[in-house]
């Protein structure tokens, strides 16, 4: 399962509507190599689906990922984070062994 923050649904739902996106987007989450820890996260919207998808709602938003990335994903709860210190979307991710000092990187 993938978890959606309160904090991360107001966010989505504000781009959403700001950015004219119909019922069909959903928010599309994947893990790919690379950054300073080996593993990246990667968030977009999107509306089609792929044969291997792994879908999931919670707190009233979709949220999809590929197969691979989901074993990495496992129980990971996306948040947001605003104001001068804020982070914008990030990752809680139970999986993680270690992150960069940016967060936008992680290890398992």
């Amino acid at each position: 399962m993938l978890f959606v923050a309160d904090s991360a649904k107001e966010k989505i739902t504000e781009l959403v509507q700001n950015g004219g996106l119909d019922k069909d987007y959903f928010v599309r989450v994947s893990v790919t190599s690379g950054g300073c820890s080996g593993l990246t996260y990667n968030l977009d919207f999107d509306n089609e689906s792929k044969p291997n998808d792994q879908i999931f709602e919670d707190n009233g938003v979709k949220v999809v990922t590929d197969l691979r990335s989901f074993l990495y994903l496992c129980n990971t709860t996306l948040e947001f984070s605003g104001g001068l210190n804020g982070k914008g979307f990030y990752f809680n991710n139970p999986n993680a062994s270690r992150t960069c000092g940016c967060g936008e990187s992680f290890a398992v």
